[in-house]
């Protein structure tokens, strides 16, 4: 019988490692704004693109929209994000940032890019560059698969 070392077996590596990333991220934007998970990638995203639906952050976020909702209604508790019901389709739901929520991304953005900048300082010049195109070239080959 054929054994599956998971150890040496690269999704489970990937994700292995996408996973202790994601915690280690997670005590910063958690420690500073007391934020999950999904709200963190709720909050992100309507930062980056501004308006959304809740379909269009879930692609964006591959969260399932269960927690996509949840997150949505945690931001909007906290008086972070406002929905505006679509004008031709009152199933759809634009969201967006109210100005407390657009504080609390400008406060992140900075911390994000440190933390990302600290991980990348763990590996060569050389190591960074073949990870970057590594990463880039699997996202390509996935995405049209």
């Amino acid at each position: 019988m054929e054994i599956l070392e998971l150890e040496s077996f690269l999704p489970y590596r990937l994700y292995r490692l996408a996973d202790a990333v994601s915690r280690e991220f997670s005590k910063v934007y958690s420690d500073r704004l007391g934020l999950s998970r999904p709200e963190w990638r709720t909050l992100s995203g309507l930062g980056q693109h501004g308006t959304m639906t809740a379909t269009e952050l879930g692609k964006q976020s591959a969260m399932h929209k269960t927690k996509v909702s949840r997150a949505v209604a945690e931001l909007e508790r906290r008086r972070w994000l406002t929905r505006t019901p679509d004008e031709n389709d009152r199933r759809v739901e634009h969201l967006m940032l109210t100005k407390a929520g657009l504080a609390a991304y400008r406060e992140m953005v900075p911390l994000a890019k440190a933390f990302e900048g600290d991980l990348l300082t763990k590996l060569s010049t050389d190591e960074r560059a073949a990870m970057v195109s590594g990463v880039a070239a699997l996202e390509g080959a996935l995405s049209k698969g």
